[in-house]
């Protein structure tokens, strides 16, 4: 994969180290691959053709791209709170939830995780580590997952719930 000029990546015993206007990420790769970065290139090479070593290649290389594109261009993902009464507030740099309990859910950010709340039901997570804008993202959701019934929760942004029926009476039986 091609490193861009903005972008500096050391490699040190298969850590690998990379600094970018966004931040700086860095990740212990497999001892098996072989990492080289010649002339802006990074090569991820393989010692054989055994299963575990091609998967390994393919995890590899991905890792790494991940962290070149999230210390340049950063990942972000959204979410939609649906119900009535249902809201977020940006309170500093923490969000404050109002999800129908009897108290307000407050949630503060991690370290290089940043928080954007564009209306009181859109939520906007991001930051330059995919995983872990990933994971802050599925812990919001689990404040408050979309039930079947009449879809009132936190959902990814264009995620389908899938909805049910709800009781229809008990016309027929005895």
């Amino acid at each position: 994969m091609t490193v861009s000029a903005n972008v500096t990546v050391t490699i040190e015993n298969n850590l690998v180290t990379v600094k970018g206007p966004k931040g700086e990420l860095s990740r212990q790769i497999n001892k098996d691959m072989k990492l080289t970065l010649e002339n802006g290139v990074l090569t991820v090479e393989r010692p054989s053709d055994e299963k575990t070593h091609r998967s390994m290649h393919g995890l590899s290389r991905t890792l790494i791209n991940n962290m070149v594109v999230g210390v340049t261009t950063g990942f972000s993902k959204s979410l939609e709170i649906a119900g009535v009464g249902y809201r977020a507030a940006k309170q500093g740099n923490n969000i404050n939830f109002t999800l129908g309990f009897s108290h307000p859910v407050v949630k503060e950010p991690p370290a290089g995780i940043t928080f954007e709340v564009p209306a009181p039901n859109k939520i906007v997570v991001s930051g330059a580590d995919k995983e872990k804008v990933g994971a802050v993202a599925a812990e919001i959701r689990t404040l408050r997952p979309p039930e079947p019934y009449k879809g009132k929760g936190i959902r990814y942004e264009g995620e389908y719930v899938r909805r049910k029926m709800g009781k229809a009476g008990a016309k027929g039986k005895k």
